[in-house]
């Protein structure tokens, strides 16, 4: 129940209700279960990836769960595809209040030395400047009292050998998260998100490895002794969304078991 004079408080101020989220690399994995979260909290959500398939699948099933969800295939690195996407979430729904720069990820694993100019910038486009570009187009549409959420990653602050281009593509939305909460206050708040070891698609992949292998790492590395998963992502992005996080910018939440 709420407070004397009306104020929601504990967990009432969790509900997204009234709000509009989008979520970019929301088709599957860390993406989908935010989308799912934000749906059962009560927003509309707008679901956003490059295959169209795995986007109209999410939000299909939120849609038939009694929520309200919009597939928009998009591809981030693409400005125009991106205005495009803000301004369908505000025809679609009426506003924007929510926008998560989840899209992102690097499959190619080289030393820095060896590693092409071309991987390079594709790596950084994605994972840098589309976070940069997406967050200015939202901030331009978003209702005061908006909220920004980027997913990083703890490679932002520790040398991954290997993988030297998506940990400075990181760093520098780290960078970016704390440069745009101030740029973008009182109005707008800006966090970030960074996940440990979720087994996704994205992560198998990058990683060269499987899940009984993650999950005998998680065993020997992990504090929490267990890999992590959307849902828990998907939690922390709620607080961070919605009132229960309205005193909360400028902040990297790492979500990782304790590693």
């Amino acid at each position: 129940m709420g407070s004397a004079t009306g104020t929601p408080t504990g967990v009432e101020r969790f509900d997204l209700t009234g709000r509009v989220a989008v979520v970019t690399g929301g088709g599957q994995g860390i993406g989908e279960g935010i989308a799912q979260a934000f749906a059962h909290a009560g927003a509309a959500v707008v679901v956003a990836a490059r295959h169209a398939d795995r986007v109209a699948r999410v939000a299909d099933a939120i849609n038939a769960a009694g929520g309200r969800a919009l597939a928009v295939p998009t591809d981030v690195t693409n400005r125009a595809a991106v205005v495009a996407l803000a301004d369908a979430a505000v025809r679609a729904f009426g506003g924007l209040h929510v926008w998560v720069n989840n899209a992102g990820g690097s499959p190619i694993r080289a030393a820095l030395r060896e590693l092409s100019e071309a991987d390079w910038n594709r790596c950084l486009h994605l994972n840098l400047t589309a976070v940069w570009q997406a967050s200015v187009i939202a901030a331009e549409r978003m209702s005061a009292g908006g909220s920004i959420i980027n997913v990083t990653s703890p490679a932002a602050t520790r040398a991954v050998p290997g993988s030297g281009h998506y940990s400075a593509a990181k760093a520098g939305v780290n960078a970016l998260t704390l440069t745009m909460s101030l740029e973008f206050a009182p109005a707008i708040r800006v966090n970030g998100i960074a996940p440990g070891f979720v087994p996704t698609e994205v992560v198998m992949t990058s990683m060269q490895t499987d899940l009984p292998a993650l999950e005998k790492m998680a065993q020997a590395r992990i504090p929490l002794k267990r890999l992590g998963t959307p849902d828990d992502m998907a939690t922390a992005a709620i607080f961070l969304a919605s009132d229960a996080g309205s005193w909360v910018t400028g902040q990297i939440l790492t979500v990782s078991g304790g590693m």
